[in-house]
């Protein structure tokens, strides 16, 4: 592929604009920012003496699973006087003991922790994990990563404020939420790659005519119903006011036309039967490998799983951008970063930390990453995919990061916004709430946030 694709530079909106901040005071232990200068930080491993770092990750999957041993392996073999101790967990199960991990006497050195104000935001806010400022001075992170990435893992020290301010982690991968296709039952059934929204919904009604399952969802773990909100979002809101929203910003607001037009549209196609039955209590990971097996034409998800579709279908499967209301619009769609690698407060020797992030960073680490089916966050346009599938998958990204339409994750937005929105329009797929009781559940916890 010869197209020049843009990196995540635009992948967050260009209102946000990362802040280079100074070092802060305080060091390793109990705080959150570094007294040390960028010239105090060692970069040099095999000076560091024998050391053990206990790294906390969820890769877990085929591909992501595959990278971290290559770099992993790596790593000690240039460095052989640091043992990395690689505990591997679902991102669920990530999410569930993190929080306890970091404040017990064992906690790990580097963990993935979510970018969210849930989890990252309030991760600064408590000091469990370090302003990397100086180590990015080291380094050169700033160089290496565009603004907009650095904004992602950028919060003020207090943690208040999302999206600039200082750097406290690093991540390896681009993430975009799409749609994945069966191509073998779309030319069985006579249906064309939809171009518009109006096209997509003519091919779901034709497979549930034809006796197919038109969409496939897992949602017992209520966050993959966010992620196809946040697809199908765009049809009725522009990209800024979804931007406004995610980042928690003041200035919008859940309960607008859009937004509730979103909720009666999934609501509609639940009516009609396009997803498949018991979806709510079926899990994320049985519903996609339930997908690769061919059942379901269209599976709304994220290019995270890319290399796993491609290893279980080969050519048969295939990957767009959502839909847009008439052609000629800008796709707009959710995506940004995977989970950035941070450095823990109690890391016995945060400049070997440091060292280990820098490395599964670096350029060489980017070939890794795309040599095992996953999309770097930097230097997409050097590299080529590992199969097919990824090709379209670095296409869509650098389409919808060169229009400008790449949304944030929607539970960025407060706290416990995973929690409520994840609820919320599970209920509200369930019949238990209509889009407008569900909307008005979101729009109170985003208010309240921000009318602070």
């Amino acid at each position: 592929m010869t197209r020049r694709y843009t990196t995540v530079a635009v992948l967050v909106g260009a209102s946000l604009t990362a802040v280079a901040c100074a070092p802060g005071g305080g060091s390793g232990g109990e705080e959150s920012t570094t007294s040390k200068a960028a010239s105090e930080v060692e970069t040099d491993p095999a000076a560091m003496g024998d050391i053990t770092l206990t790294v906390w990750d969820q890769e877990v999957r085929g591909g992501q699973d595959k990278q971290m041993k290559a770099l992993n392996a790596a790593f000690e073999k240039k460095y052989p006087n640091i043992t990395i101790k690689r505990v591997s967990r679902s991102f669920d199960d990530l999410t569930k003991t993190l929080r306890l991990a970091l404040t017990g006497d064992d906690a790990p050195d580097v963990v993935q922790a979510n970018n969210t104000r849930s989890q990252m935001g309030q991760f600064v806010g408590a000091k469990q994990i370090i302003n990397l400022d100086p180590y990015a001075e080291a380094y050169g992170w700033r160089d290496r990563y565009p603004e907009s990435v650095q904004s992602v893992v950028s919060y003020s020290p207090d943690a208040k404020t999302f999206g600039e301010g200082s750097i406290f982690g690093l991540p390896q991968v681009g993430e975009v939420v799409g749609i994945f296709y069966d191509k073998k039952m779309m030319e069985d059934l006579g249906i064309e790659q939809p171009k518009t929204w109006a096209q997509f919904e003519e091919a779901l009604a034709t497979a549930k005519e034809a006796g197919e399952t038109p969409l496939v969802l897992g949602n017992i773990e209520k966050w993959p119903a966010v992620h196809v909100f946040g697809a199908l979002q765009g049809r009725y809101t522009d990209a800024e006011t979804i931007r406004t929203l995610g980042y928690g910003r003041p200035g919008a607001s859940w309960t607008d036309e859009g937004n509730e037009q979103t909720g009666a549209t999934l609501v509609d196609w639940v009516d009609k039967g396009y997803f498949n039955e018991g979806f709510n209590g079926e899990g994320y990971d049985a519903a996609w490998q339930s997908f690769s097996k061919g059942d379901g034409l269209f599976l709304i998800a994220g290019s995270w799983l890319q290399s796993d579709l491609y290893a279980a279908m080969k050519d048969d499967v295939g990957f767009m951008l959502p839909p847009v209301e008439k052609e000629g619009d800008t796709p707009v769609t959710t995506g940004g970063s995977g989970l950035p690698f941070a450095v823990t407060s109690k890391a016995e020797n945060p400049d070997a930390a440091a060292a280990y992030i820098d490395f599964i960073t670096n350029d060489d680490a980017m070939d890794v990453l795309a040599e095992n089916g996953n999309m770097p966050v930097v230097g997409t346009a050097e590299r080529k995919a590992a199969d097919p599938l990824g090709d379209e998958i670095f296409a869509a990204f650098g389409e919808v990061s060169e229009k400008d339409g790449l949304t944030p994750y929607l539970d960025w937005a407060t706290p416990t916004m995973g929690d409520t929105m994840g609820a919320g329009l599970q209920d509200m797929l369930a019949g238990k709430k209509d889009p407008k009781a569900a909307m008005e559940t979101i729009e109170a916890d985003y208010a309240e946030f921000t009318k602070e």
